[in-house]
């Protein structure tokens, strides 16, 4: 009867070594903490740049600013370190949309194509040359076209030649332009 209640506590003990490893091994790593849900975390306003109305350090369209996870998170840092937070800490760097900016000011892009267009310095202004010799040399197409190149840059159809963007004096909602390429996905009809 012995052997028998000490097999079954070595079986017992064996069930509970085999759950005790079954547990340990579905346990989830950690998570890093740019996989935290919204709440959880907390960021910081962007540092605006006073020249540029950008957020700072901004390349290729992308700028960062720090994120804090809220205390007694834990996940994996920016370096990859597991850790519990205590709300001071940064745990990730959030990246942020921004626009490309080259010292392109709209105010005097608007001001050069209103007063001078039928010159063509708006379009020297923005870096093109030529359009702004052949309305200088036409006085601005007869006026038409210093009245439709107003409309273009005033509505920032017509931007900078190198592809940036103008410098705005506010840091804010912008107009943004949308346009189809051949890159661009077209959806097939479908007819019932």
């Amino acid at each position: 009867m012995a052997a028998r209640s000490g097999a079954a506590e070595a079986l017992l003990l064996l069930l509970l070594w085999f759950a005790a490893l079954e547990g340990a091994a579905g346990s989830e790593p950690p998570l890093k903490c740019e996989e935290l849900r919204l709440g959880q975390y907390m960021c910081d306003e962007p540092k605006i740049d006073n020249s540029t109305q950008e957020p700072m350090n901004c390349t290729n369209h992308t700028a960062y600013v720090q994120c804090l996870p809220a205390p007694n998170i834990t996940c994996k840092d920016h370096l990859g370190i597991e850790k519990v937070f205590t709300g001071h800490e940064v745990g990730f760097y959030k990246p942020i949309e921004c626009r490309n900016v080259n010292g392109y000011s709209y105010k005097v892009a608007v001001a050069l194509s209103l007063f001078l267009g039928w010159l063509g310095a708006d379009r020297f202004y923005l870096g093109y040359p030529a359009l702004g010799l052949l309305k200088f040399c036409t006085v601005g197409f007869c006026g038409i076209g210093s009245l439709i190149d107003f409309i273009l840059i005033s509505m920032q159809i017509v931007g900078p030649s190198d592809g940036s963007s103008y410098i705005i004096d506010y840091y804010g909602a912008r107009l943004t332009r949308l346009s189809i390429t051949n890159a661009t996905f077209r959806k097939m009809q479908t007819y019932p």
